[in-house]
């Protein structure tokens, strides 16, 4: 019987493994690339998925995938190096297709109307220096921008056209990635007075028979398709067959996007499902991040008309495909330890290959200035709520001579800085700015300095420490709405976020993207099943019920590099009801590994949030994607949550302790006064789950301060204080206790009501 079962188990977990499908890989919420990834396009080589697109003047990256929802990025097909790129906000590549065709790997793109190809034998690359593709004198005009290419069942393949809105094209390749003479003219598709726009980024792709075709409207949205039983020019040959998405879906007035067009081809899965990757803006407030990478399903009807999902605010059915390891698509940290840089950066324009260097010295970026403007390393801007934190050895000389971390608004017109210099009086310093607005704090650490900046939604804040530990705060927050909010239609590119030099080289040590022993803030996950958002400042994750999950991807608890582990968690939340209980795992449900189990239990109010810590099954290093798992008995709400924090065994500052009965306070308490009722004083005993900025306060009926018991940090523990009422009359008061963490987040707020008796 225990061999039977052994192999029942085996069995099971080789299914699990060979389909790939953790319970939490079977839904996904959009967007699953975050950040600026215009333009999209996707091709399917055996189990392996790519896409790639325009870039503008952010170095182009390929992504690739074996589930459609998980992407790595692998390669960049461009060098910033090359001589033909531009450098000015709008221009470099344009358009970006990779496909396999004629025993390599090929990517297409446009550099200021012209078109270009590179080759590969491998996805990973090296990729060739580009070739300019030659305009066929069949085709009336130049081969233009944001095309595509279509390979047929027959292994013919063809550059989908598009140059001006009047101009539409289909141009046969040869084996050498030319154009052989073969052309289909499409110039009835858009005619003046342009009926459809500018109906651009056209996609091809073959299914039962019909040649499928197409294009977006413009920037406003709209994707349009048509078909045809035989690749031709005719125009009577093709049918319109009208909008792609459903934009029909009662969602679609509370999506958080609006008006999907740009859509990649469509991919057909060996189970018969179709998918395509496209881009789409976040309306309002979120619009400055770019258009994110969206994934949705393709259905045809029986008319063979096919239409996309809208991307509307649920979670969606996932592909039914192996993830193969790779997390979710976030900047991802990185300390250097390589000869070339991870091609989740980007240079922005023109960078001549001198210019950084990972071997200089060894586990450090060596940047070096451009002449007259930063140089720069970025990534995708694409989340609402990090930690970024770097270690920067630089030694300025003038008050012009900057290195640090940067947050950067697509037209490069606008940016956070949080970096090291000297003043005008020739002072070492850290200054934190935005735009017009600065704050300086004297840099009593030296050249060799640590640098973090947080952001929460639109609020940004910088730190810098000697040590990575011990932080100290560089003024103020700042506001960044008019980054997030911020799209001029003309350089097209999102946020960015990366590091930066300025007249003076720097070397940088690592890039931390979401450290674990910051507050990571539940309502906003990258992935999620169930569960809603809870608006409002600091906001919360809500609508948790049994069996519901999270996602928070790219979280960094430390190695040799980054002298951290972690070995508690604390979360902060508000429980009504029974409470339940917070599974925590790393790199995936149930086939990943369970870290933690934190109970949750009631706060009094849905509105009264306590911290409520657990630690962990072992000590936690290194990065990984965290999965929140919830647990309850019934159908009621559980609880909600505010935050979660790692505790650093490591260091004081975050150590949980040695503590009343060897046990973590679970949550921030306020017991209740003793003696009550009291004359004149009384003992008041209060629980600290995590280091945070603690006031004690007695307020009398009218609402007035009669005593401050306690105003400062403390560290997890139990602590007393002692209230005297002498001189106070007989009456009711009431001790309000608050935490806050050192961003100035308030943890809890709680109050017991105290009786005095003359």
């Amino acid at each position: 019987m225990k061999t039977i079962c052994e192999e029942l188990v085996l069995f099971l977990l080789l299914t699990c493994f060979v389909h790939g499908q953790s319970v939490s890989f079977q839904t996904y919420t959009n967007p699953v690339i975050p950040g600026d990834h215009p333009d999209c396009t996707i091709s399917k080589v055996g189990n392996d998925y790519y896409t790639t697109g325009s870039s503008f003047n952010v170095t182009p990256v390929i992504y690739h995938s074996t589930d459609l929802v998980h992407w790595e990025a692998i390669a960049q097909p461009v060098s910033a190096s090359w001589s033909g790129y531009g450098d000015s906000p709008g221009g470099g590549c344009w358009g970006g297709h990779i496909v396999y065709c004629k025993g390599k790997y090929w990517d297409y793109f446009s550099r200021a109307n012209t078109m270009y190809f590179v080759t590969a034998d491998i996805p990973s690359g090296p990729w060739s220096l580009p070739t300019k593709v030659n305009n066929p004198s069949q085709l009336p005009y130049g081969l233009g921008y944001d095309n595509s290419i279509f390979i047929d069942d027959d292994g013919k393949w063809y550059l989908v056209v598009k140059n001006g809105q009047p101009n539409n094209g289909i141009v046969e390749l040869g084996v050498d990635g030319q154009p052989t003479g073969t052309v289909y003219d499409l110039k009835w598709l858009n005619p003046n007075p342009y009926p459809y726009s500018w109906a651009e980024g056209p996609v091809m792709w073959k299914f039962n028979g019909y040649y499928y075709y197409s294009f977006a409207r413009d920037l406003a949205g709209g994707q349009k398709v048509m078909r045809s039983q035989t690749l031709t020019a005719d125009s009577a040959s093709w049918q319109m067959l009208g909008d792609f998405f459903n934009i029909n879906d009662p969602q679609v007035s509370g999506s958080l996007f609006t008006s999907p067009n740009h859509s990649s081809n469509v991919v057909t899965l060996d189970d018969s499902t179709f998918w395509v990757i496209h881009p789409l803006y976040a309306k309002g407030e979120w619009k400055g991040q770019g258009r994110q990478g969206l994934l949705n399903q393709v259905r045809y009807d029986s008319n063979g008309k096919p239409t996309a999902d809208y991307p509307v605010n649920k979670s969606f059915i996932a592909p039914h495909l192996p993830s193969s390891g790779i997390p979710w698509m976030v900047p991802k940290s990185d300390f250097f330890a390589t000869d070339n840089l991870n091609p989740e950066w980007s240079h922005l324009g023109y960078t001549p290959d001198n210019l950084y260097s990972l071997v200089d010295r060894r586990g450090w970026l060596h940047l070096s200035p451009k002449s007259g403007k930063m140089n720069t390393v970025t990534k995708n801007d694409g989340e609402h709520n990090y930690s970024l934190i770097t270690r920067l050895d630089f030694d300025a000389k003038g008050t012009s001579d900057e290195a640090g971390l940067l947050i950067l608004r697509g037209d490069e017109k606008s940016n956070v800085k949080l970096y090291s210099s000297i003043d005008s009086a020739g002072l070492k310093t850290i200054f934190f700015s935005f735009d017009n607005s600065e704050y300086k704090a004297e840099n009593t650490v030296g050249d060799t300095v640590w640098l973090k900046i947080i952001r929460v939604d639109h609020g940004i804040s910088g730190y810098f420490s000697n040590n990575g530990f011990n932080w100290t705060q560089v003024g103020q927050s700042f506001t960044i709405s008019s980054i997030d909010s911020y799209s001029d239609f003309s350089t097209f590119t999102g946020t960015r976020q990366g590091l930066y030099v300025l007249n003076s080289a720097a070397y940088f040590d690592l890039y931390i993207y979401r450290d674990a022993y910051t507050p990571i803030f539940a309502k906003c996950p990258a992935n999620q099943y169930g569960t809603t958002v809870a608006s409002g400042t600091p906001g919360a994750l809500d609508n948790i019920h049994d069996g519901d999950r999270a996602l928070y991807a790219g979280v960094e608890f430390g190695n040799t590099e980054y002298l951290k582990s972690a070995d508690s968690v604390v979360i902060t939340a508000s429980c009504a009801s029974a409470g339940g209980v917070v599974e925590v795992w790393i790199d995936s449900l149930d086939t990943g590994e369970k870290i933690g189990e934190c109970t949750i239990s009631n706060t009094g109010s849905w509105s009264t949030f306590a911290s409520f810590g657990a630690h962990l099954a072992f000590s936690v290093g290194g990065n990984y994607d965290v999965y929140l798992k919830f647990k309850g008995a019934g159908t009621d709400k559980l609880f909600m949550l505010r935050s979660l924090v790692f505790i650093n065994k490591a260091h004081p500052e975050t150590s949980v302790g040695e503590l009343r009965s060897g046990q973590l306070p679970y949550r921030f308490e306020l017991e209740q006064n003793y003696p009550n009722p009291f004359n004149p004083t009384t003992a008041i005993n209060y629980q600290v789950a995590v280091t945070s900025r603690i006031s004690l306060r007695v307020f009398n009926l009218l609402g007035q301060n009669v005593g401050t018991l306690v105003d400062g940090i403390f560290q997890p523990g139990t602590y007393k204080a002692i209230f005297n009422g002498t001189g106070l009359p007989s009456s009711t008061y009431f001790c309000q206790m608050n935490a806050r963490n050192r961003d100035g987040v308030e943890l809890t707020s709680i109050v017991r009501k105290m009786l005095l008796v003359r």
